[in-house]
């Protein structure tokens, strides 16, 4: 390329960039009511997040971990009434996870709350409370799901049961899995599909070998393999 190509080259270039200049200048011109408008709502916005997060959020979450302390008492007492509805002085389960359910104790608590309606023979509620329960922990979700599976199994849905035990026994966690395995393979056998209890057994027996439900797995196995085979 000659020197006066590039020249050429260069001074298109710049034009252009010129143009671009101008016309991004008489948008803004054009449009700086509107402009000034969404930029302060994104400041209004940020700065609401923000003290929304530290006069409310920080503080409900402050008040939720206090008021969860007498009704976790309650429950591993095994009170499981006074542990859902408190004391009269504390409050139960059920209003923490209502006044505080954006909170990390108040969504605790809808855990808590199904988990005491399925020692209470409440089936229904268990199942309404732990449906609608999530969390970040990985454990805490396999110990939900396998509570579900309990609180399915004695409403008569095997399915359910099964569906929920399966999910609990994906965990890989020594304590929570085998249990919900050995679980999983007990409904299989009430319901004569053998060959899945085998399956079951045999994952308790081959991932989770120094688990409590291991030391007499074989047993299980035996019995599944020689129903599966008649």
């Amino acid at each position: 390329m000659s020197n006066k190509e590039k020249e050429y080259a260069t001074e298109t270039g710049m034009e252009n960039v010129e143009q671009a200049l101008s016309k991004s200048e008489q948008f803004i011109e054009d449009n700086q009511k509107v402009l000034t408008i969404i930029m302060f709502a994104v400041i209004i916005v940020i700065g609401g997040y923000w003290g929304a997060k530290k006069l409310y959020f920080a503080p409900q979450e402050q008040q939720a971990q206090i008021e969860i302390f007498a009704a976790q008492n309650y429950f591993e007492r095994d009170s499981f009434k006074l542990a859902l509805n408190g004391d009269g002085m504390n409050l139960g389960f059920l209003a923490i996870s209502e006044d505080y359910g954006m909170t990390k104790p108040g969504k605790l608590a809808k855990y808590y709350a199904g988990v005491s309606y399925l020692h209470l023979g409440q089936f229904d509620d268990a199942i309404d409370f732990l449906g609608g329960f999530s969390s970040g922990d990985e454990l805490l979700n396999a110990t939900a799901k396998g509570a579900l599976g309990d609180a399915y199994l004695e409403k008569g849905d095997v399915n359910a049961a099964i569906s929920n035990y399966k999910s609990a026994g994906d965990v890989d966690n020594m304590v929570i899995a085998p249990t919900y395995l050995l679980k999983l393979g007990l409904v299989y056998e009430e319901q004569k599909q053998y060959t899945d209890a085998v399956e079951a057994y045999e994952t308790i027996k081959n991932d989770f070998k120094t688990s409590i439900e291991a030391r007499s797995i074989d047993k299980y196995i035996t019995r599944a393999q020689i129903l599966a085979s008649k």
